[in-house]
């Protein structure tokens, strides 16, 4: 059985700094993207960043809105994705997930390409 489990979130002041952790059980962690989604009250889930494979690079992309302000790091020997959020705006308060992807390159910021889903962590934001 694939689970993927966060953990990090909470509160945090606007301009601060949270770190959310997605450990991963039940797959071959290399083989798999790792992106971090989330969905604020009243809107759709989107995407905020992924940490691709080794064996097709190795890169992280993110969404425009927090390039320069979070940061993907995976552990592949500790099979746990990180997503490090500094500078905190009010804007970034949702749940936030992360989930396993095999998808080709251009495909990775879509949902739809994501069969394992974490439960979800809450973060708050706020002065």
């Amino acid at each position: 059985q694939v689970t993927l489990t966060e953990s990090g979130g909470g509160w945090a002041q606007t301009g601060g700094s949270l770190t959310l952790s997605c450990a991963v059980s039940g797959l071959n962690f290399r083989d798999y993207h790792f992106g971090w989604f989330r969905q604020a009250p009243g809107k759709e889930r989107e995407f905020v960043g992924v940490s691709i494979r080794p064996g097709s690079g190795g890169r992280t992309y993110y969404e425009d809105s927090v390039k320069g302000r979070f940061i993907i790091s995976r552990d592949n020997a500790k099979r746990i994705s990180t997503l490090q959020m500094n500078n905190l705006r009010s804007e970034d308060t949702a749940i936030y997930y992360c989930a396993s992807s095999q998808a080709a390159l251009s495909a990775v910021r879509l949902l739809s390409m994501y069969k394992t889903w974490g439960q979800g962590t809450q973060v708050t934001v706020s002065s």
